[in-house]
């Protein structure tokens, strides 16, 4: 079969990354060739972009040089490992991508949407995702969530984390916005149980895999 390639999206602790390996346990079991990645950091350019970023101390980070530093991490992923994993024919499954930007760096930072836009198709050379997969859940649960992972982990952190609430209901609020104009983006409760989400997916995945490999 030709490369198809699906995104997952959501607020911080929405649970992307548990369904990410599910989907991968799933789709080898029917005999798919599958390469998981995630944004931003799965390249070692990626890597050094990515602690910039996330680094809670780059607290004078402005909203413009975030907003390029994403796209340019996107613009090494995209060339380095989902383009050349599409040719070969495999499923491709990226904890986030574009509509990450649009919600985080436009919606919530209120930077030009059209102008994010633009500097998305720059980085991918066009690249839209076959199917976005949007878990939709309050931020005031997902964060606790997130926050209890963090603990555990013994890690303090990250800036998008540690952003107010008023931030991330903005960027869930971008998200509902996305999937309203978005055909390819499938909204799933991610409030239900691990199992329960992904039996959503599941359905969907049968329906829309079958649908676009014809």
């Amino acid at each position: 079969m030709k490369g198809y390639f699906i995104t997952l999206e959501g607020v911080e602790g929405s649970g992307k990354s548990t369904q990410v390996r599910l989907i991968k346990e799933y789709l080898e079991g029917l005999g798919y060739k599958v390469l998981t990645t995630f944004e931003p950091g799965d390249t070692e350019v990626g890597k050094e972009i990515r602690r910039i970023l996330l680094s809670p101390d780059n607290t004078e980070l402005v909203s413009r040089a975030e907003l390029l530093l994403y796209v340019a991490e996107r613009a090494q992923h995209v060339f380095e490992l989902v383009k050349p994993s599409l040719a070969k024919g495999k499923i491709v499954i990226s904890d986030r991508y574009t509509d990450a930007t649009l919600a985080y760096q436009g919606y919530a930072r209120g930077l030009n949407q059209k102008l994010i836009e633009e500097l998305n198709v720059i980085a991918t050379e066009g690249l839209e995702p076959d199917l976005t997969l949007l878990l939709d859940i309050d931020p005031q649960i997902s964060l606790q969530r997130a926050k209890q992972v963090t603990a555990q982990n013994h890690y303090k952190g990250d800036r998008i984390e540690a952003e107010k609430i008023s931030f991330h209901q903005r960027v869930r609020e971008g998200y509902l916005d996305l999937a309203n104009k978005k055909e390819r983006i499938e909204l799933i409760d991610a409030k239900q149980s691990i199992e329960d989400i992904f039996n959503s997916i599941k359905i969907i995945l049968q329906k829309r895999l079958i649908r676009d490999e014809n």
